[in-house]
């Protein structure tokens, strides 16, 4: 009787295993997601100024790719399009304000609630704006709908920007460490409460900033908007950083034995820029320098932490950034004055809001021990492909109406060969379209032209005229081919028509 407890004991574990093993056989997924960095902001893509080690260990294990793209030169809708696999026009995403209502519909479908519905556990921590709420948000109460409503399991959010109120942190569906007897206000066109504000005490500010970021001071930082109350669950921007790397190590912790999917997108560069006192003088280009290696410094801590518990050789990550990179985004920090030699954009032409290539054109690595061979590959790659080509990863078929400007790539990003986009569109203020190597710049509308004013030294890309380059010979997008190209002129315009048309392109 024994012999045969032991044998059915013995049978029993084999069978968990097995089926512990059978659940766990889909890779983990991590996306990091950095704000406002520049294709030349970290030294494995040429800086000399800043070093990052950390993310340099992901392009020497990894695939750095070389013409690696955000779908947009702006925050809200790069986010968009990476989450949905949607061109971010198709549903007019554009820059939210603070208190914008959810931009993504919860009848979308969406990355999250696709890996979620194969068995992944889903988390978002960081920098959201995609909008909360129904359009009236309650910052007191629950704040639903919200990133739970589209698929993940675990939110931690910086709900818009950091120059933007709320500046408090919100945790599923509410506010993190908020005392119900000082509720929040918050009003993006009328002054709200007694809190000082940029524009009547400017002596209470670390530094300066336009009008339109001068409003209620936060951590002695003006912001976008007018907020009163909140004050013990306001932020202090140098802890932030700690605080999500904290959470998604423990959402980590968490779920290390079934395959999980984490969106971890940082605040870091983005203004304004306070990086914590053990970063000061990291280099001589000032906060914006700093806050580059304390961005490392979290790469690295997260990467450690997965290969601390031994499952790094199954984990896929991706590395980019939101956009390209920008100087002066509205505060007096010194981050032009104080660049130096250092060429955040590398050897292109515009960044953050620019139809030039800077304004997409960012650092791009995937990185999987094991799995991917360490190279630079020099494919057309999309954020937007990123939904279908982890679909394919995971055979998961992709239904009619789901990611759909989404094409998969999956071959391209795991670097075993170097087949990316033949066609790729570029979302900015103006449009940009590549073929191969010809980049199309499309006239603007008029609307956009009214943005010309946000533009702080940078070609916005914004045009009268159409304008082809040819980027194997002019990478720097300066000499305009579209009167003695005409052929492949009216190829690219016609192709950009096409899509504006269609109601899908995979």
């Amino acid at each position: 009787m024994k012999n045969i407890l032991t044998t059915i004991l013995a049978v029993l574990l084999t069978w968990s295993a097995v089926d512990a093993q059978e659940k766990n056989t889909n890779p983990n997924i991590v996306i990091i997601y950095v704000d406002d960095l520049g294709y030349g902001d970290l030294s494995c893509y040429g800086a000399t100024e800043v070093q990052t080690p950390n993310v340099d260990k992901l392009a020497a294990g990894g695939m750095r790719f070389t013409d690696g793209h955000c779908s947009a030169a702006t925050c809200t809708p790069s986010r968009f399009s990476l989450l949905t696999g949607r061109y971010a026009f198709r549903d007019k995403a554009a820059i939210l304000p603070g208190d914008a209502p959810m931009l993504i519909k919860t009848d979308m479908p969406t990355l999250p609630g696709m890996l979620k519905e194969i068995g992944y556990a889903t988390a978002v921590v960081g920098k959201w704006h995609l909008g909360l709420g129904d359009g009236d948000v309650d910052w007191n109460g629950k704040v639903s709908p919200g990133p739970l409503e589209i698929g993940f399991d675990y939110s931690y959010l910086i709900p818009a920007t950091g120059d933007r109120v709320p500046c408090v942190l919100v945790e599923n569906h509410h506010v993190v460490g908020l005392d119900k007897k000082d509720p929040i206000e918050v009003n993006y066109k009328n002054k709200v409460g007694n809190d000082p504000t940029g524009l009547d005490n400017y002596d209470l500010l670390r530094y300066g900033a336009d009008r339109e970021h001068s409003k209620t001071i936060v951590n002695g930082v003006s912001r976008i908007g007018y907020m009163s109350g909140g004050n013990a669950a306001r932020w202090r921007d140098e802890t932030v950083p700690y605080q999500m790397l904290e959470k998604a190590r423990a959402f980590i912790d968490k779920n290390q034995d079934k395959p999980f999917f984490l969106y971890f997108a940082f605040h870091d560069i983005h203004v304004p820029r306070l990086p914590d006192h053990r970063f000061d003088g990291a280099t001589d280009m000032g906060v914006r320098g700093d806050a580059i290696v304390q961005m490392d410094w979290v790469t690295g801590q997260l990467i450690d932490h997965l290969e601390e518990l031994g499952i790094d050789d199954n984990t896929l990550i991706v590395f980019s950034s939101d956009n390209g990179p920008v100087l002066d985004d509205g505060y007096a920090d010194q981050a032009r004055e104080r660049i130096g030699n250092h060429k955040p954009a590398g050897p292109f032409r515009g960044g953050k809001y620019s139809a030039y290539e800077a304004g997409t054109r960012v650092p791009t690595i995937t990185y999987w021990p094991g799995t991917i061979q360490p190279g630079t590959s020099d494919a057309l790659m999309n954020h937007i492909d990123l939904y279908a080509s982890i679909a394919a990863l995971l055979n998961h078929p992709l239904k009619e109406k789901e990611a759909v400007d989404s094409e998969n790539h999956l071959e391209a990003f795991l670097g075993r060969n170097h087949d990316g986009r033949e066609v790729m569109l570029e979302e900015a203020f103006s449009y940009g379209l590549r073929m191969g190597n010809y980049k199309y710049i499309h006239p603007s509308k008029a609307s956009a032209k009214n943005w010309i004013n946000f533009v702080k030294g940078i070609d916005s890309g914004i045009v009268d005229y159409p304008e082809l380059y040819d980027l194997s010979k002019d990478k720097r997008e300066r000499k305009n081919l579209a009167s003695e190209n005409k052929k492949q002129l009216k190829k690219m315009q016609a192709e950009l028509e096409r899509i504006f048309n269609s109601e899908k392109t995979r």
